[in-house]
């Protein structure tokens, strides 16, 4: 079962990995596991899109519109060379399993020019769709799931124009202890001019924190992820259940009029084993999930 609240030593581990994330591979597949070493799992496997789902807005699951989901040289790739135009067809591919507490790193760059057609607002704009509602609960007709949104924005060409903001479709959070019901919210993230690659990090510890890190700094933190609010169309209300804390839910990514490249979109999970007899041992665990530990013969 999973343990709950955080401890002053889950507290500790919490800045260390806050210290730790950026550029941090996998462990060795053989030989001894260090208990310290991050294990990150590569939602992304750079050949296909195996491991993920489809969903267009007026389109039913597992439709790929126009090929604007692909891989390519490796990279997961948003295109729309193969649209005339624009008309609402919002996309979005989630992968396939929810998580709850975790950290979750996406390396973009946007590409190229947007759709004929797309509105202004979506112009090199793309997202990290977090503790969303599944892809089979949206309606045949919803724009964008119920989530909390990591918008992530290209500069374009002079001006500010930062990046890992906050936006809400059919959410809210919790800023300075108060209900934060405006749509977005920008963060404090230098702009990303050109195609340069950025890696934006998410920390997701359940319905509690989530931090927005670019390049290593922090730069937005907020509590209490929850369903509210609007920005969302062509839902089952059913699904919407206002005030419900959302502790956990599926990762997103977006195909909103501007092409884009992903090189890597990995998690780091912070739910398992925390006992250090185990050999699955994790040091930088924050929930017990103690029915997980492997334990030497």
């Amino acid at each position: 079962m999973l343990s709950s609240g955080l401890s002053a030593r889950a507290r500790s581990i919490l800045a260390g990995i806050m210290v730790l994330t950026i550029g941090v591979g996998c462990v060795p597949e053989s030989g001894p596991v260090d208990p310290d070493t991050q294990e990150w799992i590569q939602l992304f496997n750079g050949t296909d899109l195996a491991g993920w789902l489809i969903k267009f807005t007026g389109y039913e699951l597992g439709v790929n519109l126009n090929n604007t989901f692909r891989v390519q040289d490796g990279l997961l790739q948003v295109r729309y060379d193969e649209w005339e135009s624009f008309n609402g067809e919002f996309g979005h591919i989630f992968y396939e399993r929810p998580f709850s507490h975790y950290i979750v790193a996406a390396e973009y760059r946007f590409v190229g020019e947007q759709v004929t057609g797309g509105p202004g607002w979506a112009i090199r704009n793309n997202g990290l769709m977090l503790h969303s509602q599944s892809p089979t609960s949206m309606g045949l007709e919803q724009d964008f799931p119920i989530s909390i949104e990591v918008q992530l924005l290209g500069g374009l060409g002079e001006g500010n124009r930062t990046t890992a903001n906050l936006c809400t479709p059919g959410t809210h959070v919790v800023i300075d202890g108060e209900l934060h019901t405006a749509h977005c919210r920008n963060s404090t993230s230098p702009t990303f001019h050109g195609d340069d690659w950025v890696r934006v990090e998410v920390m997701v510890l359940g319905d509690s924190i989530m931090k927005h890190i670019v390049n290593g700094d922090t730069v937005m933190s907020y509590t209490q992820p929850q369903i509210g609010g609007g920005s969302v169309s062509g839902h089952d209300p059913a699904v919407k259940e206002d005030g419900k804390l959302l502790s956990m839910g599926f990762i997103a990514l977006q195909a909103e009029t501007a092409p884009i490249d992903f090189r890597r979109v990995e998690v780091l999970e912070l739910v398992g084993c925390t006992d250090p007899a185990a050999r699955n041992y994790k040091s930088y665990y924050l929930m017990s999930d103690n029915e997980s530990c492997i334990y030497a013969n």
